[in-house]
């Protein structure tokens, strides 16, 4: 379980996140909202990129803000940009390997714990090959295998969809499904495919200006009024 509570950033004159006051269960949680309604400053708190003016993130029984970054990526927060992160000129195996060994799990298990996530990206018979040559759907899965490899214990994937045509979204989908289960993590996805997070998140959080406006089951939360007019266009659109 995570809990927020309070939670406010400020920059300058802008409040991109304002009394957020959240709590988010096992498995695979959503986060949605337009641009600009605080979605990745949420992310950057927790992966502590940013330092929040107020409030509180408890995770796990952890008091995640008080650990300096370099702890948090050791005691197993993980995430995804929205920008690629991977490293161009080096393998799959490579780069997965950059962020298994921050974790805090023991080398001898290194190796194994690398080929596992590759595997389970489905990027296994690609193990040694360069990201760069990879095509833009598999340089997609590198990331989500960095940011399951080691037993992480949140995973945070900011717009993994982005671009991607249907057919690999849903192979995408059925991936972070399976993340909570054979990781123990929990997820937490921001994404404006609506089909992936309806596919994917048993419970939806709706930020609005740095404030939630909506938060319960999936279904419940794509059915509001309010998250429809705002963000989901008509009834016949979040049906489809």
């Amino acid at each position: 379980m995570i809990e927020i509570s309070g939670l406010t950033v400020r920059f300058g004159g802008v409040t991109p996140i304002d009394d957020m006051t959240l709590t988010l269960g096992a498995g695979t949680n959503g986060l949605i909202g337009p641009n600009g309604a605080g979605k990745t400053t949420f992310f950057n708190v927790l992966s502590g990129f940013v330092r929040p003016h107020a409030g509180s993130v408890t995770a796990f029984g952890v008091d995640v803000l008080a650990m300096p970054p370099f702890r948090r990526a050791r005691w197993g927060v993980r995430r995804t940009f929205q920008t690629e992160q991977a490293v161009a000129n080096l393998s799959v195996y490579e780069n997965v390997l950059l962020i298994e060994e921050q974790s805090s799990r023991r080398s001898t298990t290194r190796r194994e714990d690398v080929i596992d996530a590759v595997e389970f990206v489905g990027l296994g018979p690609k193990i040694r090959h360069e990201v760069g040559t990879l095509g833009a759907a598999e340089r997609r899965m590198v990331e989500v295998a960095r940011a399951v490899v080691g037993k992480p214990r949140l995973v945070l994937l900011d717009e993994p969809g982005a671009g991607l045509p249907d057919e690999e979204t849903a192979v995408l989908g059925n991936i972070i499904r399976q993340i909570p289960e054979r990781t123990g993590a929990m997820v937490v996805l921001v994404d404006h495919d609506m089909e992936l997070v309806s596919a994917t998140c048993g419970q939806v959080a709706v930020l609005d200006f740095g404030r939630v406006i909506a938060n319960g089951p999936t279904r419940e939360v794509l059915a509001d009024p309010l998250v429809i007019r705002a963000y989901l266009g008509d009834d016949e659109s979040v049906q489809a």
